[in-house]
């Protein structure tokens, strides 16, 4: 932050006001983004040194982070690692808003086989709820979305119209490329990158403020000698 600057009769100070911003999280956008990267040590990251990646420190403060996700509670391993990971993410003031996933009956067109499959629903309304509500509450002077999903350009188009002071910029997950629906709606763009995610790990452990374990990295998140 610049050093206070003198008011024109010289005898009171005054600082430039910071601009609030709220980063909005798609877990499984993101996830299955570093799942092609094959390399599982990735996904330990912590999103709250990830978002500040974006934010301009000098003008700007982070103030919240929002992980929006589902638990697959079919799957006993991905649930239990997912049950970590939102364990690790709260202990570093990250908040996960988690949906559901709902059966499904699923038949193939060609054999007529039938079987249950699964879809994730409420993910994309929830962080909608939640852009449109912080915007209307007036919690962000400006917003980070990490996502590629065109569902969520008409909160976009909805916010930037009623506060056209208030800033989204769109960040595509590591190498993919942007989607065009939300860079049209949205004021900026920028883009995570595998660097990115190198530099912003979670401890192997994670302890609370009294020194109590929260959590431990899954065993299939370590990193290899080959990792770096």
């Amino acid at each position: 932050m610049r050093k206070p600057q003198a008011s024109a009769c010289g005898s009171f100070f005054f600082t430039r006001k910071m601009r609030k911003v709220i980063c909005f999280i798609d877990g499984f956008n993101l996830y299955h983004a570093i799942d092609n990267l094959n390399q599982d040590h990735l996904k330990w990251l912590d999103l709250r040194k990830l978002a500040l990646r974006f934010v301009k420190t000098k003008t700007h403060m982070l103030t919240d982070v929002y992980f929006f996700s589902a638990y697959a509670t079919w799957k006993p391993g991905s649930y239990q690692r997912h049950r970590q990971y939102v364990a690790a993410l709260r202990s570093v003031d990250v908040k996960p808003v988690m949906g559901q996933f709902k059966v499904k009956d699923r038949k193939c067109p060609d054999c007529k086989y039938q079987w249950k499959g699964h879809e994730e629903k409420e993910t994309d309304v929830n962080i909608a709820v939640a852009m449109l509500t912080s915007a209307y509450e007036d919690l962000f002077d400006d917003a980070i979305l990490i996502s590629r999903d065109s569902d969520l350009a008409p909160p976009i188009n909805t916010i930037r119209k009623k506060f056209p002071g208030k800033g989204i910029t769109v960040v595509a997950p590591p190498h993919l490329g942007h989607c065009n629906e939300l860079v049209k709606a949205a004021n900026a763009k920028s883009k995570i990158t595998k660097k990115m995610l190198q530099e912003c790990h979670l401890p192997e452990d994670i302890y609370d403020v009294g020194g109590n374990l929260v959590t431990k990295r899954p065993i299939e998140y370590t990193p290899t000698a080959q990792s770096f």
